[in-house]
């Protein structure tokens, strides 16, 4: 039985090309040859067409079943039935097969598990590092459920980027991450950052907040000093999930940009309609070099 579709209409400025050429087909041949999950399609992610005809993807490690019921997720929510100890393996033979230079790594929540799935997210980072130690790593990992113990594993096999997304604000968090933790999520920011790893987040707009909770997060961000922000719309997967209350326009999400830059410290402020958390994500590595001044307090 197939899950119904939203009917509402996007506007002009959300309109994507169909996935198509030789890299694309490339890319998805060596995903379903490996067995591997990504969330480039578990995610329904609208830029699947960019990425994959560019020869990468952000691979979705420890299964495609979640144990959690975020109500903007297209992922399967359930009890996972799977724990693939050979998974590490294959994602760093995939990598080496795409010839790809950074690569994303992303994982549904595993509650389940005593490590909360730490220890196959430090397995594959090193087993990546060991393959192609040419490749840059980016870590988008779940909150843990405040397990610093279990945190402490992926920051020990030290990839060069560690991500946690804030999904939405504040005020929302009950209704949208029913199971998640505003506060806890940006304490694993801050503790990421004080081991010295470059840290990003991101955020879907749409659900109904108002933009004074948007920068009012982006303060909270600030003050845990992350380097990358990742802003995009929020698209309603199916029917079942949140309804879309607004549409933002591309000039407010260059206003939000602006803000990041103008009045905060971010070093990346990636911020547009079809922004997802690995698009663009080679450039986050390194610090960047056409950040715009920041404009002084007065």
């Amino acid at each position: 039985m197939k899950t119904a579709r939203p009917t509402y209409r996007k506007p002009p400025w959300l309109k994507v090309k169909l996935p198509v050429g030789d890299s694309f087909r490339r890319v998805s041949e060596i995903v379903q040859k490996n067995n591997l999950h990504t969330i480039c399609r578990s995610g329904n992610c609208p830029n699947i067409g960019e990425c994959w005809g560019e020869g990468t993807a952000t691979f979705m490690i420890l299964g495609n079943v979640c144990t959690r019921s975020c109500n903007f997720c297209a992922v399967i929510t359930g009890r996972p039935t799977e724990l693939d100890r050979d998974e590490p393996r294959r994602v760093a033979e995939a990598i080496e097969l795409m010839g790809v230079k950074h690569c994303v790594l992303t994982s549904v929540n595993r509650d389940e598990l005593k490590d909360k799935g730490m220890g196959i997210w430090a397995e594959t980072v090193y087993a990546i590092k060991e393959r192609t130690p040419h490749v840059t790593i980016e870590t988008l990992i779940p909150d843990v459920k405040g397990d610093w113990k279990a945190l402490q594993l992926i920051i020990d096999a030290r990839p060069e980027v560690i991500s946690h997304n804030m999904e939405t604000v504040r005020s929302l968090y009950r209704k949208v991450r029913p199971q998640a933790k505003y506060y806890r999520s940006l304490e694993e920011l801050a503790r990421i950052k004080d081991a010295g790893i470059r840290t990003k987040s991101g955020l879907m707009v749409g659900l109904g907040e108002t933009d004074d909770e948007v920068y009012a997060l982006m303060e909270d961000l600030n003050d845990v000093a992350l380097d990358v922000l990742t802003i995009g719309q929020y698209l309603q997967p199916t029917a079942r999930h949140l309804p879309v209350k607004r549409f933002v326009t591309p000039q407010q999400f260059k206003a939000y940009q602006d803000y990041g830059y103008q009045k905060l410290d971010f070093d990346y402020v990636e911020s547009s309609p079809l922004v997802r958390s690995s698009y663009h994500a080679e450039r986050h590595v390194f610090p960047n070099p056409n950040r715009p001044q920041r404009i002084p307090s007065r």
